[in-house]
């Protein structure tokens, strides 16, 4: 069997009333594939209806190293994602690093 060195974690909140994203898919949700040594984002997908968000998103989260902390990261999208799915995201985030730490340890 084949030994990887990534774990792929996700996290879910509820998307908010009146969007695109809670029409199609009812909550935000993130997967995020993450490098066990260095406990950096290699790859991230992301349950937005636009290709450009998740793209953009993309950039903002991979190469991001976890030890740092999610704050920093939580700012990032703060001071560059604006849309009232801002917060839905950032829960999802925390809930899918939560889960990581969780099962590293």
């Amino acid at each position: 069997m084949q030994t990887l060195d990534t774990v792929v974690v996700t996290g879910y909140a509820k998307a908010p009333q009146g969007t695109s994203m809670y029409e199609m898919y009812k909550h935000a949700g993130i997967v995020l594939e993450v490098d066990l040594k260095e406990h950096k984002i290699i790859d991230a997908e992301f349950t937005f209806v636009a290709e450009l968000t998740k793209n953009y998103f993309q950039k903002l989260l991979i190469g991001y190293c976890l030890q740092d902390g999610i704050e920093p990261l939580i700012e990032r999208i703060q001071s560059f994602y604006f849309a009232p799915s801002q917060q839905a995201i950032i829960v999802a985030l925390q809930a899918a690093v939560q889960r990581y730490w969780d099962n590293v340890k």
